[in-house]
């Protein structure tokens, strides 16, 4: 059997549970850990210098709750982030997250007639599916996923491409392209068929793990939350 490289939804479901199960993770970890990947490898590409202003806009899910921490380092970092947030969840967690940026002073917005994507915004952090979504994209996630494929300015995905799907890509050209996509653990099928700069994410993976599921993922440089992996060869992974 081949090693590994590309996740199919359900090896990245499988995945994720045993890090819940055997690996002892929270999804509270996870979460810190994935949004503090993608704020790093946001970074390395997109100075605050000439990036600063970064809308983030998070879905109800854990992809989301990603986009919400990234947001609370991207602060950090010297950025200045804003969150549009308009399905937000009432679990504990995601609360806590909000709490925690409104602590910070980051602007939340949360209707859609404020969602506009102006000279004001530099960056985009779509941050709004997983892996684990499926089905049709319903209001207002269409709407917003609609003037994201509109826009020049530059997106980043975390994970997935909102839109895509997980294995296939754009297939149903519901989605957009983005400039960069942040893969998490380790890259969807999807990513096959992207071809802009992209980052690897999850520095977790526990040796087991990788051995069980013939994971072939590059190691990360010193001591980087991020490794980029745009010019390795799919032959080579």
């Amino acid at each position: 059997m081949e090693s590994k490289f590309f996740l199919t939804q359900r090896i990245a479901q499988a995945i994720d549970e045993e890090l819940f199960s055997s690996g002892g993770f929270s999804v509270d970890q996870l979460m810190e850990l994935a949004g503090l990947s993608v704020a790093q490898a946001i970074t390395k590409v997109y100075d605050n210098s000439k990036y600063s202003r970064v809308l983030i806009c998070c879905g109800p899910g854990n992809n989301g709750g990603d986009g919400l921490v990234a947001a609370r380092h991207l602060f950090h970092f010297g950025y200045k982030p804003n969150i549009f947030y308009p399905k937000q969840s009432k679990k504990d967690l995601y609360e806590r997250l909000v709490i925690q940026c409104q602590s910070l002073e980051i602007p939340i917005a949360t209707d859609l007639s404020d969602f506009a994507l102006t000279n004001d915004t530099d960056l985009i952090v779509d941050a709004l599916f997983g892996f684990g979504f499926t089905g049709e994209i319903r209001s207002p996630f269409d709407k917003i996923i609609q003037k994201l494929r509109g826009t020049n300015i530059p997106i980043v995905s975390v994970d997935i491409p909102s839109g895509w799907d997980v294995e296939k890509g754009n297939v149903n050209n519901h989605g957009f392209t983005p400039s960069m996509l942040i893969s998490l653990t380790a890259p969807k099928l999807c990513a096959n068929y992207f071809n802009g700069k992209h980052f690897l994410g999850g520095r977790f993976i526990p040796p087991e793990l990788k051995r069980k599921y013939e994971l072939n993922l590059p190691p990360y440089p010193g001591t980087d939350q991020v490794v980029d992996i745009t010019d390795l060869p799919n032959e080579k992974l």
